[in-house]
């Protein structure tokens, strides 16, 4: 896999400018990018996605197969290396930004993107100067992985959503 979806991407999507009433497009385009083995995401993902109780939920279930697992040897060894090193941020944000970050899926798909050489897509922003919660962009950067969002993505990848006649 060469992209790995935040969960923000997909919600924001949703939630949004590809709702999937209104844009189905998308989302077939989503699983079609998938099954050409160029995008993906990670369980973790997938599991905060189903916790919700909406489409996007049951899309999450329907197309379990764009989670990849994070139980391999190099995903493990990446996510023990940013907890190490967001550990040695902690001082410096708030109280309970490392837990929190550490509870969610964003550390294991930084290390699973480390661990395949992929880039993550995110509608983070890159904001160093950010003290309140751990950014993604900000942790790829650390470690010299690829980001960017959503709409980067689509244009890289030509996507196309054309009204049928």
């Amino acid at each position: 896999m060469n992209y790995l979806l935040d969960a923000n991407t997909l919600i924001e999507a949703k939630n949004r400018y590809y709702q999937m009433s209104i844009c189905p497009g998308y989302w077939h385009w989503l699983s079609i990018t998938h099954a050409a083995g160029v995008i993906a995401s990670v369980k973790s993902v997938g599991a905060e996605l189903r916790k919700g109780n909406d489409t996007l939920a049951q899309w999450a279930k329907d197309n379990h197969a764009l989670f990849l697992t994070e139980s391999d040897t190099a995903t493990q060894t990446a996510f023990a290396e940013v907890a190490q090193y967001l550990g040695t941020q902690e001082s410096l944000m708030k109280a309970g930004a490392l837990q929190e970050f550490l509870d969610g899926a964003d550390p294991w798909l930084i290390a699973k993107a480390r661990a395949l050489g992929a880039t993550v897509v995110t509608q983070e922003r890159l904001n160093e100067q950010n003290r309140k919660k751990f950014l993604i962009p900000n942790v790829c950067k650390h470690f010299g992985v690829a980001y960017m969002n959503t709409f980067e993505l689509l244009s890289l990848l030509d996507a196309q959503f054309v009204l049928a006649s």
